[in-house]
Formats: C-alpha cells, sequence, structure tokens
C-alpha cells in the first residue's frame, strides 16, 4: 500500500468528509460556498454521497471544501444548546422588590 503523509484525505471516506462538514457548516453552508443541488435541495447524507460518488468534478470541490475548513475553521455550536450570553443578557431577579405606593 502506499503510505501518503502529507495527504489530509488519506484514510478518511467521502461520508466521514461529508459528516465532518456537516457539522462543522452545515447544508445551507456548504451549499453557498460549493453550489452544488445536492446540498441546497432537500439534502441529506446519503442523497449527497449519491451524487458526489457519481460526479468526479463536484467531488473534487467538496474535497476542497473539507480540505479548507480541517485546516482553518473551528466546530460550528449546538443550535438546540443557549449560550452563556444569552442567558447573562436577561436582568437577575432574585433580589428584586416592587416598591409600595404611598397614598
Amino acid at each position: 500500500m502506499n503510505n501518503q503523509p502529507k495527504n489530509p484525505l488519506h484514510g478518511v471516506t467521502l461520508e466521514q468528509i461529508l459528516v465532518e462538514l456537516e457539522q462543522r457548516l452545515g447544508f445551507k453552508a456548504m451549499g453557498e460556498q460549493v453550489n452544488i443541488k445536492c446540498f441546497t435541495d432537500s439534502p441529506s447524507i446519503k442523497s449527497s454521497l449519491k451524487f458526489l460518488r457519481k460526479t468526479p468534478w463536484a467531488r473534487d470541490k467538496v474535497e476542497a471544501l473539507y480540505i479548507h475548513t480541517i485546516n482553518n475553521k473551528p466546530l460550528r455550536k449546538p443550535r438546540n444548546k443557549p449560550t452563556k450570553q444569552s442567558e447573562s443578557s436577561q436582568p437577575d431577579t432574585s433580589g428584586f422588590v416592587w416598591p409600595s405606593i404611598k397614598k
């Protein structure tokens, strides 16, 4: 077997590439960066794999995006969990007392 220590794609399957890109960027950003219909129209890993395995030019673009992404971008934050910033933006009302109205 060929030893390819400087090839960042060596030993990485197309499915692994797609899963990693989807986790880091999401299908919407993938579709914006690589204008391929399988990322913009009802995207899924399965349909994208099917298309990319049959289309070498599209696979080349996705592999280039993967290499760029793993070298430059951190993982995106999950959408469902609130961030600390949004929690701290709410005022602390634990010590609040309404003033009494004097007549």
